[in-house]
C-alpha cells in the first residue's frame, strides 16, 4: 500500500511540471500568431490569424494597461469581493452567488459551441501568459483564469441587472440579527445619472452622404479602455471595451457601428410571495396549489484580518426567481434574464456583422437586457432598438411596482420579438437620438406612438438631455463628423434650468423691497438672469446654477412628484416661492464659503485631475487640475461631467460621464475619431496615463487609426504577447 501512495505521489510529481510545461507551449503558440501594436496614444491594436488569437492578444493587452480593473471586475462577477475587502461585501457577494453558481457555469462553458469555447479558452490564457511573464504583478485573489469565468461577466455593463437587488434589503431577510451594524453604501439611483447618448444621422442629411454614428457612454471615467481587434477570419472591431471582456462593447467595424444606451424599457419584476411553512419546508401559493420553494446552499467567504472565513446561507427560489426580501409581510421574489451563453454570443457576434440584417439577427437572441441600441451602417440605415429583453405579460397589472405572484396570470408568457418591441427604422427625419430619454421623441415626429406599445415597454421620461437633442437636431443638414461632434454632442446648453429660472427671478420679483434676502441676493439674480444657459468654464451662471440646481434637488425629496413627471418642469410649477429664494441663498453661502466669493467661475470650481490608478480616486486641491466647462447629465449636458466635492477639497472633480466617445463616418472606407477621459494605461508612470487629459478637457478628438497602413505610420511599439 505504501509504495502504491509512493508512486502516485512521484506520478503526480512528474505530471505538474508537464501540464505547466503544456500551458505554457500553447501560450507561446499563440504568442506567435499574434501581433500587438501601440499607437502614438498608446491604444492596442490586436492582430491575430484567428479570433481565438485575437482575443487572446486582446486581453493580454487590457492586463498590460490596468490588470487591477481586470481583475476587479471578475472578483466582483464571481462573487468575492469580501474575500478581499472583508465582511463589508459580504451581502453583495451573496447577490452575485445566488446568481453564479460555479458548477452551472462551469457547466454552460463545457456546453457551449465550440467557437465560442476556444474564445473563452484564448481569453484564459491571455490572462494567465500576462501573469506568467510579469511575475512582479500580485493579484489580489485570482491567480489564475478559467474559461468559464469568462460567461459570469457577458453584458457590458459590471453588475447588469443583478445589482439592481438591494443588498440591505438581501441582508434583512436572509441574515438580519447578524452584524447588526453593518450597512451596505447602496447606488444612489438619483444621484448623477449614469446613462449615454447616441446619435445617427442618415445619409441624406451629411454633407458626404454617408451614415454617421456619434458614440458617447457616460460611465464611471476609466471604465472601459480603447482597442482595435482584427483576425484573418473576418474580425475588424473598434471601441471601447469594458476590462476583462473580449468583446468591444460600444463600437464599430468597417459595416457598421453600434452604441448602447441605458434602457428602462422593463425587463425584470417583482413578485410577492404568499409563504407557509408546510411539512417543515416553505411553500409558496401558486394558484391552487402549494409549491415547495427550492432551497439552495449558497457558501461565501470573507477576510477577516489574516483569515478567510465561511459563511452559509439558504437561499430560496421560485419559478420567477430568488427572494430578496420581505415586504409587508411577504417574501418577494425577483425575475431577470439569466441567459450567460446567449448573452456572451450575443455580444461577440454583433461586432462581425457586415449589415443591418446580420446585425438585428443577433438582436433576435434577446440578451442585451439593460441597454437601447443607436445603430448606422455602410448602406446608409440608421436605426433604434428600445430595449432587448421584453418579457411579454398582461398589461392589467401594475408592473411599475410589485406584482402578485401567487396569480398565475402574472407569470411572464414568453418573450417579445424584436418587431413587437419599440423600433425605428430609417425615419423620414433622417435622424435619431436616444440620450436615456423617452422612446417617443427618438425621431421627433417621426417616432413611435406611446399608444401603440404597453406601458411596460417604456418607463423612460423625457429629461433634459433629450430635450436639447431634439432641439438642435431638428432642421439641421450639412452634418460632419466634427458638427456632429460639435453642434450635437458636445452642444452646451443646460436645458434643466430653462423652465426654473424664471420661476426664480419670479419669485423674487414678490419679495418686498426692503427685504434682506432680496438686497443681499441683488447682484446674483441679476448675473443668473443675463446667463445664456451655457456651460464652460468662463460662466459664472454655471455655478450660480448648477450650485442653486443641487439645493432643488435636496428640497424635491420633500414633494410628492408623479413618477411621469418632468422633474424641471414639476419644479418650476410646484416648489414654494420661498423654497426657491432660500435654495438660492444657500447656493450662495456654499459658493462664498468653499470660493470667497459667488461670483466664480465654472472652470475654477469643476477639474480634471488623474493622480492615481485607484479604481475609487482620490482629489487633491494643491495638485495641478485642468478646468473643465462640460456638466452634470443631470442638467443637460450632453458632453456628460458628472463631478463633487470631497472631503479634503473644495473643488469638484470629475468622476463619471464622457469617457469613451468616438465618431464615425461610414463610406468606401470608414472614419472615425474617438477620445478618453486621461488616457488609456492605468499606470500613472506610463506617458499613456493622462496623455489625452488636454485634449479631453477641449473637446478635441484623436484621429482613429482603422487600416492597417494608418496604425503603421502611427506605430510605437510593436511586440508579440509575453515580449519585453
Amino acid at each position: 500500500m505504501m509504495r502504491r501512495v509512493l508512486f502516485v505521489l512521484a506520478l503526480f510529481t512528474v505530471l505538474l511540471p508537464a501540464i505547466a510545461q503544456n500551458d505554457l507551449d500553447r501560450w507561446k503558440e499563440r504568442s506567435s500568431r499574434t501581433e500587438i501594436i501601440r499607437d502614438e496614444y498608446g491604444i492596442p491594436h490586436i492582430y491575430g490569424e484567428t479570433d481565438a488569437d485575437a482575443v487572446f492578444g486582446m486581453i493580454y493587452a487590457q492586463c498590460e494597461d490596468d490588470f487591477n480593473r481586470v481583475e476587479s471586475n471578475y472578483i466582483f462577477s464571481l462573487g468575492r469581493k469580501a474575500e478581499v475587502e472583508g465582511i463589508k461585501e459580504l451581502y453583495a457577494d451573496l447577490r452575485m452567488k445566488m446568481y453564479i453558481d460555479e458548477a452551472v457555469v462551469k457547466e454552460e462553458y463545457h456546453n457551449s459551441p465550440d467557437w465560442l469555447k476556444s474564445l473563452m479558452d484564448a481569453w484564459a490564457d491571455g490572462i494567465n501568459y500576462y501573469l506568467h511573464t510579469h511575475p512582479d504583478v500580485k493579484p489580489k485573489l485570482l491567480t489564475k483564469f478559467e474559461p468559464w469565468m469568462a460567461l459570469t461577466f457577458s453584458e457590458g455593463s459590471i453588475g447588469g441587472d443583478i445589482e439592481t437587488i438591494s443588498v440591505n434589503d438581501l441582508k434583512d431577510f436572509y441574515d438580519k440579527e447578524s452584524h447588526t451594524g453593518l450597512v451596505y453604501q447602496e447606488r444612489d439611483w438619483d444621484e448623477e445619472p449614469r446613462g449615454s447618448n447616441g446619435f445617427a444621422i442618415a445619409p441624406k442629411l451629411s454633407k458626404s452622404g454617408n451614415a454617421l454614428l456619434f458614440i458617447n457612454p457616460h460611465t464611471s471615467f476609466y471604465f472601459r479602455p480603447e482597442v482595435h481587434m482584427v483576425s484573418e477570419e473576418g474580425l475588424n472591431a473598434y471601441g471601447a471595451v469594458t476590462w476583462g471582456q473580449f468583446f468591444i462593447y460600444q463600437g464599430f467595424n468597417e459595416y457598421n457601428g453600434w452604441m448602447h444606451t441605458s434602457s428602462k424599457a422593463d425587463a425584470i419584476d417583482h413578485f410577492a410571495l404568499t409563504v407557509e411553512k408546510r411539512n417543515n419546508s416553505y411553500h409558496y401559493k401558486f394558484g391552487g396549489e402549494w409549491r415547495p420553494l427550492k432551497e439552495k446552499k449558497v457558501l461565501t467567504k470573507y477576510r477577516d484580518g489574516n483569515q478567510i472565513l465561511e459563511r452559509e446561507f439558504t437561499v430560496y427560489y421560485s419559478h420567477h426567481g430568488p427572494v430578496i426580501r420581505e415586504e409587508d409581510g411577504k417574501w418577494v421574489a425577483i425575475a431577470l434574464m439569466v441567459e450567460r451563453e446567449k448573452a456572451l454570443t450575443q455580444s461577440y457576434l454583433r461586432t462581425k456583422t457586415k449589415n443591418h440584417q446580420e446585425f438585428k439577427a443577433t438582436m433576435d437572441l434577446k440578451t442585451n437586457s439593460s441597454n437601447n441600441t443607436v445603430y448606422a451602417d455602410r448602406d446608409g440605415n440608421i436605426v433604434y432598438y428600445h430595449g432587448n429583453f421584453i418579457p411579454v405579460r398582461d398589461p392589467k397589472f401594475g408592473w411599475r411596482g410589485v406584482v402578485d405572484g401567487s396569480n398565475p396570470e402574472t407569470d411572464w408568457k414568453g418573450l417579445h420579438e424584436v418587431d413587437e418591441m419599440i423600433y425605428i427604422e430609417n425615419p423620414e427625419n433622417g435622424w435619431i437620438q436616444n440620450c436615456n430619454s423617452t422612446p417617443f421623441t427618438a425621431a421627433g415626429p417621426y417616432s413611435p406612438v406611446q399608444a401603440d406599445y404597453p406601458g411596460y415597454m417604456a418607463w423612460d421620461l423625457e429629461n433634459a438631455r433629450g430635450i436639447n437633442a431634439v432641439r438642435i437636431m431638428t432642421g439641421k443638414k450639412d452634418y460632419t463628423m466634427e458638427s456632429l461632434t460639435k453642434d450635437v454632442g458636445y452642444e452646451p446648453t443646460l436645458m434643466a434650468f430653462e423652465p426654473i429660472i424664471p420661476a426664480l427671478l419670479n419669485a423674487y420679483e414678490k419679495l418686498p423691497e426692503e427685504n434682506d434676502q432680496k438686497l443681499k441676493l441683488k447682484k446674483p439674480i441679476n448675473a443668473i438672469s443675463q446667463w445664456d444657459l451655457k456651460t464652460g468654464v468662463s460662466s459664472v451662471g454655471t455655478s450660480l446654477a448648477v450650485f442653486w440646481g443641487n439645493q432643488l434637488m435636496a428640497e424635491l425629496r420633500s414633494l410628492d412628484r408623479p413618477w411621469d413627471a418632468y422633474i424641471f418642469d414639476f419644479i418650476a410649477e410646484n416648489m414654494d416661492d420661498q423654497k426657491m429664494i432660500d435654495a438660492f441663498e444657500r447656493a450662495i453661502d456654499k459658493l462664498e464659503e468653499d470660493f470667497g466669493t459667488w461670483n466664480t467661475a465654472w472652470g475654477e470650481i469643476n477639474r480634471f485631475q488623474r493622480v492615481t490608478n485607484e479604481i475609487q480616486g482620490q482629489f487633491f486641491d494643491e495638485l495641478p487640475s485642468l478646468p473643465i466647462g462640460y456638466n452634470s447629465s443631470l442638467w443637460g449636458s450632453l458632453a456628460a461631467y458628472g463631478s463633487r466635492s470631497y472631503p479634503n477639497t473644495k473643488k469638484w472633480y470629475g468622476n463619471v460621464g464622457n469617457s469613451f466617445v468616438a465618431v464615425v463616418e461610414f463610406g468606401d472606407k470608414v472614419k472615425a475619431k474617438s477620445l478618453l477621459a486621461g488616457g488609456q494605461s492605468g499606470n500613472p508612470f506610463s506617458p499613456h496615463f493622462v496623455d489625452q487629459a488636454e485634449l479631453y478637457a477641449e473637446g478635441i478628438f484623436k484621429d482613429v487609426h482603422y487600416y492597417k497602413e494608418d496604425v503603421k505610420k502611427n506605430e510605437r511599439r510593436r511586440y508579440n504577447p509575453g515580449q519585453k
